[in-house]
């Protein structure tokens, strides 16, 4: 692209100036899906105002990693929202907005090794749904029982993209990744103790495996795994239906 085409399409973007932040509201236009606001360490009172700012511009609102009093704020305020305490998400669909449920776009299956890795795959089935993607929960089936994982393989097959949540020694993805010919995302949990250095080693093992269909994202990082195997199976079912 020519230099002075990207200058123009910069100057062209949408924002939206909220102190003190910057909302970036053609993110949709550009990327698929609107900006996704990271609740942590934001006031109430500022993410009040961002959720306010999407609902106005007919974009569908994700907010991550918030505590029960936001959560609390925000329900008063948006009372059709929905509250994962999990998750610790609070999302609200618009009629225009992914997930407005008039198309599903593909599927994902999200995987845990143990019930204690929950809320990082409920983070991420929180984001999917956000993104309009069907979504299919399958919940400890880890390497301590090798039955169960291969029981539950008719659920898994046929997804865009499966993502595999694990902790202590993160052995599961590897395994998932031998079964399945799709892409597998590993988000190492901070489930454990001692030299699991607080999903430390999990991490290490998922970018260290030999299945090579698998890649990783960060310790607990639902939100970015379900993000990115929404973009994957988002763009496949589009391909398959144009």
């Amino acid at each position: 692209m020519p230099i002075e085409d990207l200058v123009s399409r910069l100057s062209s973007e949408v924002s939206q100036q909220l102190s003190p932040v910057t909302l970036d509201l053609n993110r949709e236009a550009r990327c698929g899906f609107p900006e996704a606001v990271f609740g942590e360490g934001k006031s109430l009172a500022v993410i009040r105002e961002i959720v306010q700012t999407l609902l106005e511009a007919e974009q569908a609102v994700l907010v991550t990693r918030i505590d029960e009093e936001q959560a609390e704020g925000l329900q008063e305020t948006f009372p059709r929202g929905r509250y994962n305490e999990l998750a610790r998400t609070f999302r609200i669909a618009v009629e225009s907005g992914p997930e407005s449920g008039a198309v599903v776009t593909g599927r994902v299956a999200v995987i845990t090794a143990g019930t204690t890795d929950r809320h990082v795959a409920e983070e991420s089935c929180e984001t999917l749904q956000w993104m309009g993607i069907e979504t299919t929960l399958i919940q400890d089936v880890g390497v301590a029982g090798p039955h169960r994982l291969p029981e539950r393989l008719g659920e898994i097959h046929g997804a865009d993209a499966v993502i595999v949540v694990a902790g202590l020694e993160g052995a599961l993805p590897s395994v998932v990744g031998g079964y399945v010919d799709c892409p597998v995302i590993g988000v190492p949990s901070s489930v454990g103790y001692g030299a699991s250095f607080g999903g430390v080693t999990a991490l290490l093992a998922m970018l260290n495996s030999c299945s090579a269909n698998v890649t990783v994202v960060n310790i607990d990082a639902g939100f970015k795994a379900g993000y990115v195997a929404g973009l994957i199976a988002s763009r496949k079912h589009r391909a398959a239906h144009s």
